[in-house]
């Protein structure tokens, strides 16, 4: 595993099995907040490296979606802190088992019933969370959120897009339920002009909202 400081208040974690696969600490007031939970085995080193960063207890995880990779820690997370799991409310019936994810012919038990939470929202729009604020980008999946740290004025984005050498990519294909709806909601990053976007498969991209003309242009969305 590798951690790097990427922000005043943010730190990745990445591991390779065969792609990157980055999720992210967040030093917030009440504690530390982690953004994805990555495959079963980052577990134990996301664990020992809030303890040794000595940045605050986890006090919450807060999911991007809920997809295989970015669920996997989970259970033996949770077997050792007992917190908080936040996604939004539109991929909890995927993500429990109880419908297939699109595209998918059977629908598979990613968590335990009743163990996430949904994101809570002040009408059509998501409530901060910490320092965090909430945007639902659908299109990779149905419940897609992505994260932005204002003060810090990073995106951390999920599969929003995939990166490559810095630049902004399309999300992975196979793993996509519909490519045109996550193209679009990808205009996220011309709303917010984070100077920093953060993905969970690929490098980070600065000023990414400059290159996604470009990208719609290539796709022909």
């Amino acid at each position: 595993m590798k951690v790097r400081k990427i922000s005043g208040h943010i730190w990745s974690i990445k591991i390779w099995m065969i792609i990157p696969i980055h999720v992210w600490l967040v030093k917030d007031r009440d504690g530390v907040t982690l953004v994805d939970a990555g495959m079963p085995n980052m577990a134990n080193g996301i664990l020992k490296t809030i303890h040794k960063l000595d940045i605050g207890p986890l006090s919450r995880i807060l999911l991007t979606h809920g997809h295989a990779d970015h669920v996997g820690s989970i259970k033996r997370i949770r077997s050792k802190r007992n917190i908080p799991i936040y996604v939004h409310s539109e991929e909890i019936p995927y993500m429990e088992g109880k419908l297939p994810y699109p595209r998918r012919k059977k629908a598979q038990t990613l968590i335990q019933p009743s163990v996430v939470k949904p994101l809570e929202q002040n009408g059509d729009q998501l409530k901060q969370v910490g320092d965090l604020l909430p945007y639902h980008t659908p299109g990779h999946s149905p419940g897609h959120v992505v994260y932005y740290h204002q003060k810090d004025d990073v995106l951390l984005g999920g599969d929003l897009f995939t990166s490559k050498k810095h630049r902004i990519q399309k999300p992975m294909s196979i793993f996509t339920a519909d490519m045109t709806q996550a193209i679009k909601s990808g205009e996220i990053i011309k709303n917010l002009k984070p100077e920093r976007l953060c993905v969970c498969h690929g490098n980070e991209v600065t000023y990414p909202h400059k290159q996604y003309d470009w990208l719609r242009e290539q796709l022909h969305i």
